[in-house]
């Protein structure tokens, strides 16, 4: 994938962030840094992201946001950037207000990198670092801010992705215990003979999986 088609993915998939961020308002740290956060983590999936696997962004990009945003908690509500992207983030803001200023226009993202001599990776990395916040519900009555085409966040989708991204991470065969036991709701007796195990194997092994997945989920 090239850095133009991360580029467009990261700002294609913004309502992610948003999604992620909203389930955690109100619990002490400013939306602000919350989307930051989430930015960084849509930053670091686009540049991961390996299109041939056959996974979608979304399930692949939910985790590594809400990973992000949870590390926020972990470090005390500060949004850990570099000096040198901190930097190259205020000089892309003057590059561009001075571009805007001069053409009526706002820069593209490959005028700023002309502009600065970075790359576009870098660029973007640093636009979503100083980006607003967008509003998901704005109408003509809020000004500047802007409307993102995503439906509601709602933390029910999220929680699916993540989960699906755990899942895959699995062996096969343990995957396939979990949907015989959780999806197709199969008894372990059952569950048991398809997979050429004991009742016993299955419980013990279906208890591991659940904690493994539990906690790669908090």
């Amino acid at each position: 994938m090239t850095k133009s088609e991360r580029k467009k993915l990261s700002e294609d998939n913004l309502g992610l962030v948003h999604m992620c961020a909203n389930r955690f308002r109100g619990r002490g740290i400013e939306y602000d840094d919350l989307y930051s956060a989430g930015c960084m983590g849509l930053v670091k999936a686009a540049r991961a992201f390996d299109d041939s696997r056959g996974v979608c962004f979304s399930t692949y990009a939910v985790p590594v946001i809400l990973g992000e945003i949870k590390r926020l908690f972990r470090d005390g509500g500060t949004v850990k950037v570099s000096r040198s992207l901190k930097e190259l983030s205020l000089k892309t803001s003057r590059l561009r207000d001075s571009f805007a200023a001069q053409n009526g226009r706002e820069p593209t993202v490959g005028e700023l990198c002309l502009l600065c001599g970075e790359s576009e990776e870098l660029v973007t990395e640093a636009l979503c670092v100083s980006a607003p916040p967008m509003s998901l519900t704005a109408g003509e009555d809020e000004g500047s801010e802007l409307d993102v085409p995503v439906a509601p966040p709602d933390a029910e989708i999220t929680d699916r992705l993540a989960l699906r991204q755990a899942l895959s991470g699995l062996e096969p065969a343990d995957r396939q215990l979990i949907m015989l036991r959780y999806y197709l709701g199969r008894t372990q007796q059952r569950t048991a003979e398809i997979l050429g195990m004991t009742q016993v194997q299955v419980s013990r092994r279906e208890k591991k999986l659940l904690e493994s997945l539990r906690k790669n989920l908090e």
